[in-house]
């Protein structure tokens, strides 16, 4: 079997429905999703990619330090945020937006971590942010964290009961550079012998900054999992419904208590590593043209008119799309600076007397610096 016909892929480049050979398991779960999911996607991709666009605006405009792109990896990330369960924990990288907003995130949030306004950018333990750990900027630490919170729910009980609507799993996303980390390589012999209900969701967008995957490993990433004996499936990355469906069945397998999973979602980072980055210095435009016809929005967008969708689904999501770049915008340049204060808190998980008497300190030191009329005009009032 070529490495093209173990693919899982459902569209085509053009947005037909072309099922490859490995694709016809997954069949049955596609053709039951109903037209107001298959919208869904498309929607969600849209608006991402907007959102994405206006984030890059803004670091170019001073606002932000640094931002990570997302543009080409749209369907790889709805489709696998799509196919998890409000119970599973996420743990992203760092490139994760769709992925983040989907799970209940505030894209400003990621703005005030890129902006330097806050050191995690969100709250993991709330609610409202389904279950999603923060990004994680050392490449691929975030797999041992996801699977020592996996190897946990075996040790609780909390997999493998049969009940797939309270059985939970975990998945963790990292990209082909961080694939050649040791950290990736101990959380997946770890995940196997635990039985770990994981999902390692590996995103190839083809270049760990300016090294191309082909230096990175001579054999399909997708083998990586396998040598741990960890079921693997290679999948188009930039087919949404492929990542769907793929990461929907490992996802219940592995919280059916069948073990780990791994995927590998061949895409493509459209755009630069960071905005710090130019990629024109280690790849030819013949290449980003090549992947510019492979356009995961254009794709689903194609399916969807051939299926005979609604013109207003195309102009609602353009205008929510437009709505949501526009807030964030709006809201970014509303964020002010925490106070020096801000930095002994969460330090420890409860309250802690060395960082009261450090946070005091800091506070009796800042104040020395006060104009001395100031000052008296205090102690007069």
């Amino acid at each position: 079997m070529t490495a093209d016909s173990a693919t899982v892929r459902v569209l085509d480049a053009e947005g037909a429905f072309a099922p490859s050979p490995a694709a016809d398991e997954y069949l049955p779960l596609i053709e039951a999703l109903p037209d107001s999911d298959l919208e869904q996607f498309y929607r969600d991709m849209v608006i991402i990619r907007a959102i994405d666009a206006q984030a890059t605006n803004l670091q170019r405009q001073g606002q932000l330090a640094l931002w990570p792109p997302s543009r080409g990896q749209e369907a790889a990330q709805v489709g696998s945020a799509r196919a998890s369960r409000p119970q599973d924990t996420i743990f992203p990288s760092y490139r994760e937006h769709a992925v983040t907003r989907i799970r209940g995130v505030d894209p400003v949030d990621i703005i005030k971590l890129m902006r330097g306004t806050s050191n995690s950018g969100w709250d993991p333990t709330d609610p409202r942010n389904g279950r999603t750990r923060i990004y994680t900027l050392v490449l691929g630490s975030q797999t041992l964290h996801a699977t020592g919170l996996a190897m946990g729910l075996v040790f609780d009980g909390k997999c493998g009961t049969g009940d797939l609507d309270r059985d939970e799993a975990v998945m963790v996303y990292y990209g082909d550079g961080a694939s050649s980390q040791g950290d990736v390589h101990e959380a997946m012999v770890f995940a196997a012998s635990y039985r770990a209900p994981e999902v390692f969701f590996l995103q190839n967008n083809h270049w760990a900054i300016s090294v191309p995957v082909e230096t990175q490993s001579r054999v399909p990433l997708v083998q990586r999992g396998s040598g741990y004996g960890i079921p693997s499936v290679r999948v188009d990355g930039n087919d949404v419904l492929a990542s769907w469906a793929v990461t929907r069945r490992a996802l219940d397998e592995a919280r059916g208590g069948d073990g780990p999973r791994a995927i590998e979602a061949v895409t493509y980072r459209m755009g630069a590593h960071t905005t710090s980055d130019d990629p024109t210095k280690y790849r030819g435009s013949a290449e980003e043209q090549e992947w510019a016809q492979k356009d995961p929005i254009v794709r689903m967008r194609a399916f969807l008119q051939n299926r005979g969708a609604a013109g207003s689904v195309f102009a609602d999501a353009e205008a929510e799309a437009a709505d949501a770049a526009e807030d964030l915008r709006v809201r970014t340049l509303e964020l002010t600076a925490p106070g020096p204060e801000a930095i002994f808190d969460n330090v420890y998980s409860d309250p802690h007397p060395l960082m009261a008497e450090q946070k005091a300190w800091q506070a009796q030191y800042e104040a020395s610096f006060a104009p001395s009329g100031a000052a008296e005009g205090q102690s007069a009032n």
